[in-house]
């Protein structure tokens, strides 16, 4: 799927930062290398970024710099969870889940104290369908057993996961690293969710 761009002076005419606050927050790891594309114009060689990532994280580090370092913002946005847990007391303080939702995950996957990234992961996906009213408990349980089952996908932050229905029948999916889906007629797609989106809202209340 190709994505859109945007040259740097669009993005610093949109976003209202400076030529060295996008180098700074580069250095800093807030950007990723990746997204600085080098292509050929007319005028010479020019910086472009994919539009939409790029918009999205500049805004959420103009919301967040004010309260969080540039160092615990790079935390926040890398890929590293190595060092993500969390005690179960602390799951609803955070905002994580609520007890009853809890409650459904501990009975899908057994009783523990100590959440790692994957288990969190799975706990914030599936409370923030189900408290959405996108998905009701029967296909909860169908998502934390996909989510079982392919571990890793949680560690992918291009994947998107999907909800669809025909005909009353429910399916989960995942479309990894910006593939594009295409479903025959009269399938509906109830719901789309990013993980690395998700991820970054996980870590941002673990901090």
């Amino acid at each position: 799927m190709n994505e859109e761009l945007i040259s740097k002076k669009d993005v610093l005419e949109l976003t209202g930062i400076s030529y060295g606050q996008l180098y700074r927050w580069k250095r800093k790891n807030l950007i990723p290398e990746d997204w600085f594309v080098r292509k050929s114009t007319f005028t010479g060689q020019e910086t472009f970024f994919p539009k939409e990532k790029i918009l999205e994280r500049i805004e959420k580090i103009q919301k967040m710099k004010d309260t969080l370092s540039l160092d615990e913002l790079a935390d926040m946005f890398s890929p590293s969870t190595a060092n993500l847990r969390m005690k179960r007391a602390d799951i609803m303080a955070k905002g994580i889940a609520s007890e009853p939702v809890l409650n459904i995950f501990l009975e899908h996957q057994g009783d523990m104290n100590e959440f790692d990234f994957h288990h969190l992961m799975s706990l914030y996906i599936l409370s923030a369908l189900l408290e959405s009213g996108d998905i009701h408990l029967e296909e909860g349980k169908m998502l934390l057993q996909l989510l079982n089952d392919h571990q890793k996908i949680v560690h992918q932050p291009n994947t998107v996961i999907y909800f669809i229905r025909k005909l009353g029948i429910s399916s989960c999916l995942f479309s990894v690293k910006g593939e594009e889906l295409y479903f025959e007629k009269g399938t509906k797609v109830v719901t789309t969710l990013s993980v690395g989106q998700s991820a970054e809202e996980l870590k941002s209340k673990w901090m």
